[in-house]
């Protein structure tokens, strides 16, 4: 038990118990006691008194750097017209909703049942005093009891109320704590000792008839987890109900080192103030206050001396800082002491530094709703400077979403569409200056767009409550009376939630009474509430039990029916529960609840009630035996089978469809009872178990067939037999099944989106005429099968459409019969729509000869997937109805040249287009062709003057003279002839067109002879229409084809060329030449003119192939890397060897194999090793292995490179492998080893205390390593 109570409880009870106890004197060299005024500024109180709506107000905190901060505030909800909304700001304006989640934690939470009670226990409890500092401790019945103990206060006293709570009524603490909290005047309303005194008593254990009844009262808190040097400041605490709004102020300061917090009031336990009597009790609170003044003083103090608790990199700030802007940094770091601040400053007399890059810097924060543009503007004073934005230490790319934007010296970084990802802290560098803001994000309120809705439903429907809110996807609580109903307890309960886009429902798939009550949706931007109301439904007897009157072994059938079919109920018999057994059957079928027993005795006589489950209802029915006395008398019947159409044996079929259970129920008649006889043609059945079975009843022989197949189908007989006879019966079982898959499916023609599909109908119909066919199509490589008919079709050929052209499709059918559908047919071949092309465009006729027709046309307009193979060219003489192809083989150019056709011939040409689908529509030439040469196209050039209307008048002269275009066949003699009247005259006049003659022909070199060449031709087979006038002749030589001229105008057919060089090789070429000119071609020899050289003979020399192989070699090593965890590293070295070297990449002499983390490459032999997000694990010693395998082993150089996150002294390490070379010149020595080494290394400051020479004899490799520590080259093995 703790000390204080037990000095409360031994009090003595009279006169002296309620007077106060004596004032100490101060202890020596305390200060003393201050006069009554109010308190200095820098020493508020730790709690205000409460005002307005706020219980407790939030308490001015502060905080070690690092460590986490707990606001906490209470509200009086009694005072509000409705639910708070609850807003804390940092400054005036900074919203912290919006950093919810970061570091910044809220919560909210009421207790209805809470009470703000009496401080006074009673009338004889603890009074306050007006006017004292010390509040005086009560000795009342209450202290005694351990109900409360507290002190109260005077008004110009500022303490706190100490409160302890004690449930046991002996007085024993139950919690040992202290409470401190602002008191609430309860003066006036809870009697005596109460005026101009607070204070709180904590609730007891046991009701007091004075306590005064609280309202609700809200409890909010503000958790900033780490703090920084940037949450100080000041604080505000809005509180909004309707039209009502109260707030109130608190400021956060976080200090760099660690403070000693001094508390105000020691422990309970042990305390005990110096000097002060045994007699005095536990609690001096005189002495408490003095020493709180002593050390609020020497706080004070300590800050005076600490600069005014401003830490020393916020000085520097402020001096670098303009006038202007001295309150907007006091206010970011929460420096209410403005006056002490400016002296402080003008004290140092620090000359104020400008920003040498920035002219205006970025705000300290910034603040932009959801979905909204920003501008981040800085103005720097210098346009050509470099700057750089960042985000979270990450430098920003321009992209759409970051846009920067150059206004002269401004520079503004554009941030479109601000998404809760951009809430960050952002920083500009312009090169060693930096500035740095925060950008604050705020997410647009969810509000309700539809709210609840109240419902009346009965126990056991289906409840669905909805709500629609304005955004999708937004979180919204449910309440259930105030309680927040969670995903976790749905599992408990029966409840569960549903997202339907905007539309949020909470779903009762059966409610019971325990699920009514007030819902409530809440959401950051509104609230709504709805009642549900959960009532029990009536039970309705429809159909009553009915009294029975049975003969024995007769069936009784007691029968009810009830207004709800999820009711269940008991049987009774004469007040005892009736069990199911062989006879007696109970079952409950929707509304319906049966009570059949089966083989009525005597005992089964009485009394039956059904009673529902949870119904104060009964229904009661009397079961009545009537006993019959029967003689039996033996007779003999002759056995009868009972069939429908018994004497029509034809008509006794039975249908069953494959798969399922036949039973052949035949009932049978006779005296005595006959003996029944299955059989299937001459199979006897006679089996009780198995597929197939037969089952023996009184009065009925049944035939069994499980699982029916096509088998089983066919005729069976039953036969009776008793000593007064027999009979025979016969039943056709005719099986039914679905048919048999259709067979032959094919696809027949494919067009550009089409598809011809044909089938054979099925072998096996299943019993049942065939009634259609559903089809399906899927592309090739696909599962997903895509139905084409919903309808049966009846047809066995289909056309299917809507394919896309150049896809491999498949298809399968399936037939339908009355009884079902079969299994799916074989699938097609894989088989592609498309589409021939469409005709060729633009065919015309380019050249006709005497035998040939050259043709020529453009691509079609439209070739489709299947693409174009070639062209093919036909014609068709006229007079004639076939078409000749003119080539075999497609053509690929849009042009054709076609041969031997007949000359004189009128010919018409059509071409198609060919693809993999087949031959296009025909290009058909309009007009047919002449197969005859035209030597050019004819032409008319009229005059000028005749382009127009040519106008003469009656009896002048007409001369019309029309030039036109001659040819060959216009030569000859052309007779005019003038007739007038009787008088006639002729004239004639001879014409000959001429042309260039063709090329000689046969043009061959007769004869050689040292370096001379006879070459001799004959004429051309056209002189052109005029006589040859000479030839002209040149010579080629083989190897270069360059022609030169030998002669001009030779009459002869034959020449002799001389002066040609010895050892080379001649063609020579004639044209001919007449009044027209050359020839247009020459006739070339077929021949040559080698001009031989005697005695030399050329020897080619022997070819050496080059060897390029060459042996790996590093030109560039591997550095060390010291490299930040976390970010990517790569290692890089080049290598150079023929053939391609084979690289392995090692870690600690370890091959890397392929692991993920490590990204290796090799481009043009610039080896890298990337390491993705390197950690403390991965440092170690890398290295790089090259080698080639061919002929003799080469040497491998490696290189090793070491990686930490922290950094370490650079140090070299590397090994070079020797091995002798058969090839080198001279052997290596040491000294060259070393000095070619050192060659390839950045370091040359290495100390070698001994140079030793290596002697022609060394054959052996060597190793030689050499570090900065040891300072020593040592040879060894390799």
């Amino acid at each position: 038990m703790p000390e204080s109570l037990q000095a409360t409880k031994k009090a003595p009870a009279g006169k002296d118990a309620a007077k106060p106890a004596p004032k100490e004197a101060p202890p020596k060299g305390a200060p003393e006691e201050p006069p009554k005024e109010a308190p200095p500024e820098d020493q508020s109180p730790t709690a205000e008194e409460p005002t307005g709506i706020f219980l407790k107000k939030p308490d001015s905190v502060s905080v070690e750097n690092g460590k986490d901060a707990l606001i906490v505030a209470k509200v009086n909800g009694k005072e509000l017209p409705g639910k708070p909304e609850i807003k804390w700001f940092k400054g005036k304006w900074l919203e912290l909703g919006s950093k919810s989640g970061a570091r910044f934690s809220f919560k909210e939470s009421h207790d209805s049942a809470s009470n703000v009670r009496n401080l006074w226990g009673g009338r004889e409890g603890t009074q306050a005093r007006a006017g004292g500092c010390a509040g005086l401790l009560g000795r009342g019945r209450a202290a005694r009891r351990g109900k409360c103990v507290g002190w109260g206060r005077g008004p110009m006293c500022d303490q706190r109320a100490l409160v302890v709570t004690d449930k046991s009524p002996q007085g024993s603490r139950s919690s040992g704590a202290w409470e401190e909290s602002a008191g609430l005047s309860c003066g006036d309303s809870c009697g005596e000792g109460g005026s101009g005194g607070s204070g709180v008593a904590l609730e007891s254990g046991h009701t007091h008839p004075d306590r005064c009844p609280g309202p609700q009262v809200y409890t909010l808190e503000l958790r900033i987890g780490k703090v920084v040097l940037g949450d100080r400041g000041d604080y505000r605490l809005e509180v909004k109900a309707k039209d009502f709004c109260d707030s109130c102020a608190f400021n956060i300061d976080v200090e760099g080192a660690v403070r000693t917090s001094v508390g105000f009031l020691p422990p309970l336990n042990g305390h005990r103030g110096e000097g002060k009597p045994e007699g005095a009790g536990e609690l001096d609170f005189s002495g408490l206050l003095k020493k709180r003044q002593v050390v609020e003083e020497e706080k004070k103090k300590k800050k005076d001396d600490d600069d005014l608790g401003i830490p020393p990199e916020i000085w520097e700030l402020l001096k670098g800082a303009k006038k202007s802007e001295y309150e907007k940094i006091a206010f970011q770091y929460g420096i209410t002491d403005l006056r002490g601040m400016l002296k402080r400053l003008k004290k140092a007399k620090v000359e104020v530094k400008k920003s040498a890059a920035f002219t205006k810097k970025l705000d300290p924060a910034y603040q932009v709703d959801q979905g909204n543009k920003i501008k981040l503007v800085v103005e720097i004073s210098d346009p050509d400077l470099p700057l750089k934005w960042y985000k979270n230490g990450q430098e920003i790319k321009p992209s759409s979403k970051y846009v920067f934007e150059n206004v002269g010296k401004k520079r503004i970084l554009c941030i479109n569409k601000c998404t809760l990802a951009d809430d960050a802290a952002y920083e500009v560098a312009v090169k060693d200056e930096k500035c740095f803001t925060e950008l604050f994000v705020r997410e647009p309120p969810v509000l309700i767009v539809t709210p609840l809705e109240d419902q009346q439903v009965y126990v056991g429907d289906r409840v669905e409550m909805t709500v629609e809110v304005s955004e999708e996807g937004a979180q919204v609580m449910w309440l259930k009376d105030g309680v927040e109903l969670t995903r976790e307890d749905s599992f408990k309960s029966r409840y569960r939630f549903k997202k339907d886009g905007k539309r949020h429902i909470l779903i009762y798939s059966d409610v019971s009474l325990e699920d009514r009550g007030r819902y409530q949706v809440m959401t950051n931007g509104g609230q709504c509430e709805a009642e549900l109301s959960v009532e029990e439904k009536q039970l309705e007897v429809l159909q009553d039990i009915a009294d029975l009157t049975v003969k024995a072994s007769e069936q009784a059938v007691f029968k009810c029916e009830v207004s709800d079919e999820k009711v269940t109920g008991k049987w009774y018999k004469n007040g005892v529960e009736v069990r199911p057994s062989k006879r007696i059957t109970i079952s409950h079928v929707g509304r319906f609840h049966k009570l059949v027993i089966d083989d009525v005795r005597p005992e089964d006589e009485g009394d039956y009630t059904f009673v529902p489950d949870g119904y104060a209802l009964s229904l009661s029915a009397k079961l009545n035996f009537l006993e019959i006395k029967v003689e039996y008398v033996p007779k003999q019947e002759p056995p009868k089978i009972h069939l429908d159409c018994s004497g029509k044996t034809s008509e006794n079929a039975v249908v069953v469809v494959a798969g399922n259970k036949l039973r052949l129920d035949v009932s049978i008649t006779g005296e005595p009872p006959p003996v029944a006889t299955w059989m299937k043609e001459d199979e006897v059945f006679s089996g009780t178990e198995g597929r197939v079975r037969l089952e023996q009843r009184a009065d009925i022989s049944s035939f069994v067939i499980e699982s029916a197949e096509r088998g089983d189908e066919g005729r069976y007989t039953i036969k009776v037999t008793n000593p007064a006879g027999e009979d025979v019966a016969s039943i056709f079982l005719r099986v039914v099944d679905v048919p048999d898959p259709p067979e032959a499916v094919r696809v027949t023609t494919v067009g550009e989106d089409w598809a011809i599909l044909v089938w054979e109908p099925p072998k096996y119909d299943g019993g049942q005429p065939v009634t259609g066919y559903l089809l399906e199509r899927k592309k090739k490589g696909s599962q997903r099968w895509m139905k084409l008919n919903f309808e049966v079709f009846t047809e066995t050929t289909y056309e299917s459409t809507n394919m896309i052209e150049g896809i491999l499709y498949e298809m399968r059918v399936f037939a339908v019969n009355a009884i079902g559908v079969s299994q799916p047919s074989v699938n097609t071949k894989p088989f592609m729509p498309i589409a021939p092309t469409s005709e060729p465009q633009h065919l015309t006729v380019e050249d006709v000869t005497d035998t040939t027709t050259t043709l020529k046309w453009r691509p079609p307009d439209r070739i489709g997937a299947g693409g174009i193979d070639g062209y093919l060219v036909e014609y068709c003489v006229e007079g004639s109805d076939e078409w000749i192809p003119a080539n075999t083989e497609p053509v690929e150019r849009c042009g054709f040249t076609v041969k031997n056709l007949p000359t004189g011939a009128r010919i018409t040409f059509r071409v198609v287009g060919v693809n993999i689908a087949g031959r296009s529509q025909p290009a058909t030439l309009a007009q047919p062709v002449t197969i005859r040469e035209i030597v050019e196209q004819p032409k008319i050039r009229l005059p000028r003057h005749l382009r127009q209307t040519y106008i003469r008048k009656v009896g002048e002269h007409l001369n019309l003279v029309i030039p036109f275009q001659a040819a060959r066949s216009d030569s000859g003699e052309y007779e005019l002839s003038v007739q007038i009247e009787n008088m006639k005259d002729t004239a004639t006049v001879h014409i000959r067109v001429v042309e260039k003659a063709g090329p000689p022909q046969n043009v061959m070199v007769k004869e050689v002879w040292g370096t001379n060449a006879l070459v001799e031709w004959q004429p051309p087979k056209d002189d052109g229409n005029t006589e040859i006038t000479g030839y002209f002749v040149q010579k080629a030589d083989k190897k270069t084809m360059e022609w030169f001229n030998v002669y001009e105008h030779n009459r002869h057919t034959s020449c002799t060329v001389s002066d040609l060089i010895m050892g080379n090789e001649y063609y020579f070429r004639v044209y001919s030449e007449n009044i027209c000119g050359l020839s247009d071609s020459p006739g070339v020899s077929k021949n040559t003119a080698r001009i031989l050289k005697t005695g030399i003979t050329f020897k080619l020399p022997e070819f050496k192939e080059h060897d390029f192989r060459t042996p790996p070699k590093f030109l560039t090593p591997l550095p060390d890397r010291v490299v930040v965890a976390g970010y990517t590293a790569a290692l890089n070295c080049a290598v150079r060897g023929h053939p391609k070297p084979k690289v392995v990449w090692m870690k600690n002499q370890m091959e890397i194999g392929e692991d993920p983390k490590f990204l290796m490459t090799n481009h043009q032999g610039v080896l890298t090793l990337n390491i993705r997000r390197p950690s403390p694990f991965d440092s170690g010693t890398y290295s790089c292995r090259a080698s080639t395998s061919w002929g003799r082993p080469w040497p491998s150089a490696s290189w090793k490179s070491e990686t930490c996150d922290h950094e370490a002294p650079a140090s070299t390490q590397g090994s070079w492998l020797l091995s002798p070379d058969p090839d080198l010149p001279e052997p290596l020595s040491l000294s060259r080893v070393i000095t070619r080494f050192l060659s390839r290394t950045q370091h040359t400051s290495v100390l070698l205390e001994s140079v030793a020479l290596l002697s022609s004899s060394w054959v052996g490799g060597g190793l030689v390593t050499w570090g900065r520590v040891t300072g020593a080259a040592t040879v060894g093995p390799p």
